[in-house]
Parts: C-alpha cells; sequence; structure tokens
C-alpha cells in the first residue's frame, strides 16, 4: 500500500490546492470515542473475478482527472485490476494470470533507460516474487518477476503479502516487503533497493532486514510517508509499528500505536497529507468495518505518539486494504480520495470530506 500521495503531480493540481485554505493544525475537534454513521460511497468499482484485497492510487501527472486505481484480485489465477475514477474496469491495461497478488504499490520516476517511469510494484504470494508493471500501460518491466526471501525455510516464510514502495529525497526508490509469517528476531521485514538492470527492467538489491514482530497473527499492511521518512506496518494482533524508511537510519522501533479498541485485526494502513509535516494515519478495523484515525505529526513535542483521534465507519465490508491521496483530482474529489477494498469482491470510493466529517480537516 502508497502511504504517500505524488505531491509534484503539476500545475494544475498545484493550482487546485493552492486555491484552497490552508491550516496549520490538522485536529479541529478531536472526539477520539465517536463513531461516524455509516459513509457512503461516490463509487462502487465494478467487480473482480475472485477476492479483491488491497488498491493503490496513479494521480496522473497531465490531467489528474485521468487518474487510476489499481487493485488486487487475491487468487491462485488472480490478477491487477485497472479501474477509472468511476470505478469503471479498464479491461485493456489490467493484468490477468498472476499466482495470488497480494498488495499493491505505486512509485512515480524510476529511472529506467535514463527515463522516468511510474511503477506498480505487486507481490505474487504462491511464487514468492515480486511483478512489477509500468504506469499507466501496465507493462510487465520485471523478466518475469522478482524473487524475494531468498533463503528462508520454514512454512509460509516465502509467501508474500505486503508491499510499500519508498522514494528516498535523492531519488533512490525501495520496496518493503513482508509474508505470511516470518521470525520475531526483529527481521521479519526486508527491503530491496530497485534499480535498472542495464537493459530497461527492474532488478532487486536487498539493503537490509528489520521489523519487529510480536508472533500473534501476521503482517500484511505496510505504508511508507516518503515525505517524512517513515514505514508503517500492522502487526495484525499487536498494533502499528512505525521505523525509519531509510535504512542509513537504523532499525530502532519509533513507536508503537494503535494497540487498542481493535474489534479484529489491524489491516490496511493509508496516509492523508495535509501540509508537508501534518495529517492523518487511518488504519483499518477490519472486524468493524471501519477505520481509526491517527495524527499523522504526533502531538506537540511528541513526533512518534499518535493517539486516537476518530473512528468512522464505512460501508465497505470487512475491509483489508486501502490508500489515500489528498490531490485534488476531479469535481467529486476535490480534496482527494480514500479507496478501500470491500469483501464483496468490488473497492469504494469515498470523498475525503465525508471521512473527516466535522472532526478533521477536510481541506488543505
Amino acid at each position: 500500500m502508497k502511504a504517500f500521495l505524488f505531491l509534484a503531480v503539476i500545475g494544475l493540481a498545484a493550482f487546485f490546492i493552492a486555491c484552497q485554505s490552508h491550516q496549520n493544525s490538522p485536529i479541529q475537534s478531536a472526539k477520539a470515542d465517536t463513531i461516524s454513521p455509516i459513509i457512503q460511497p461516490v463509487f462502487i468499482t465494478d467487480t473482480v473475478a475472485h477476492d479483491t484485497d488491497d488498491p493503490a492510487i496513479w494521480i496522473n501527472p497531465a490531467d489528474p482527472a485521468q487518474s487510476l486505481i489499481i487493485g488486487t484480485d487475491k487468487d491462485q489465477d488472480g490478477g491487477l485490476y485497472v479501474f477509472d475514477l468511476q470505478g469503471k474496469l479498464q479491461k485493456d491495461k489490467s493484468v490477468t494470470g498472476l499466482k495470488r497478488p497480494d498488495n499493491v504499490d505505486i512509485e512515480y520516476g524510476l529511472m529506467l533507460e535514463g527515463k522516468p517511469t511510474d511503477i506498480a510494484v505487486t507481490t505474487e504470494r504462491f511464487t514468492h516474487k515480486l511483478r512489477i508493471y509500468s504506469v499507466p500501460d501496465m507493462k510487465p518491466i520485471d523478466n518475469g518477476g522478482i524473487e524475494v526471501f531468498v533463503g528462508e525455510t520454514g512454512e509460509n516464510v516465502r509467501d508474500l503479502m505486503g508491499i510499500a514502495l519508498y522514494k528516498n529525497k535523492s531519488g533512490k526508490i525501495y520496496a518493503i516487503v513482508g509474508r505470511k509469517s516470518g521470525p520475531t528476531n526483529g527481521t521479519y521485514l526486508w527491503q530491496y533497493a530497485l534499480e535498472d538492470n542495464g537493459k530497461g527492467q527492474v532488478k532487486a538489491s536487498l539493503v537490509r532486514k528489520f521489523g519487529k514482530y510480536s508472533g500473534l497473527k501476521e503482517i500484511e499492511a505496510i505504508a511508507v510517508d516518503d515525505q517524512l521518512g517513515y514505514v508503517y506496518y500492522s502487526d495484525e494482533g499487536k498494533g502499528v509499528r512505525k521505523y525509519y524508511a531509510d535504512p542509513e537510519k537504523g532499525d530502532e522501533e519509533l513507536a508503537l500505536f494503535a494497540t487498542n479498541g481493535f474489534t479484529e485485526d489491524h489491516e490496511g494502513i493509508s496516509i492523508y497529507q495535509l501540509t508537508d509535516s501534518t495529517g492523518y494515519i487511518l488504519v483499518s478495523d477490519q472486524g468493524a468495518n471501519s477505520f481509526q484515525l491517527f495524527p499523522r505529526e504526533g502531538t506537540a513535542g511528541k513526533p512518534h505518539g499518535h493517539p486516537l483521534l476518530r473512528k468512522v465507519t464505512v460501508k465497505a465490508s470487512h475491509s483489508d486494504g486501502s490508500e489515500v491521496v489528498s490531490v485534488p483530482l476531479n469535481a467529486q474529489f476535490r480534496n482527494g480520495l480514500f479507496v478501500v477494498m470491500s469483501d464483496d469482491k468490488t473497492f469504494h470510493l469515498y470523498r475525503w470530506e465525508d471521512i473527516a466529517g466535522g472532526y478533521l480537516k477536510a481541506t488543505k
């Protein structure tokens, strides 16, 4: 899951953002015990063949209204399904025949043959490979797939699940990958540098192993905040863990939050940006059909303190993966788009202002 939106979208998006009111604090009235009425989506996507799991959003730099939603169909004969902003399936771009793709994420500007290329990366569980596609044409650029967790042995320890992409300030792109099961010695996640193999295809080099794991359930949802340089992941039976995304900054755990008040699993994580440093972290409470929201910037004097701000209940059922962007896209999504997986083979598209309600800021 991509935690952070594409900020340098170009003039059109920048113009809309500049025209909106700009405020200093993201919190208007924090009522952590308030659960909203059920929020209805603006659109529901066409159905996939088997089982939706995780979405990503690609922002079109030339025309944000032509942005795309890419979602996984989690099955042994699964795929990546591509939708427009009304939830209509784009058959010519969708990819089928994948071996249980689980999560998907997007990053912008990977240099291939000297040209910046936007990429979508999904985890193919049954082959233990990353599958990588150029966006928006959805052409494979992985030379048949990239094996990860090579050398690991044991049940489910190479069965891929979560994926988040991180682009550092110098433009280097990494994939942070999770799996169905793994060790409790602080090496559950593996991080790979993605680069051109010299032939216009992507190669991956392992740069670190990190991440605590409680051993209670599993780790799937991973999200990265490119701007602030943090990675978050759901230790499903425990809470949300926070680390530096840059391997050069070490493997210290910076926070463990969202440890209480979840009815089932901690699932999808997504990040809504208000300013360069403020916004919200949204975490799916799967069994309650709801999301819990936490301050992206932490609290005064405690940048790694993330108290609960608000709970919202959505129409989507038993939601696993989610994604959010705050770039204005079109008339329906002037303050951004929140996409949520539902267990009826669809993804639900929500306006940010409906998620924010009267409790959180709905505009930049």
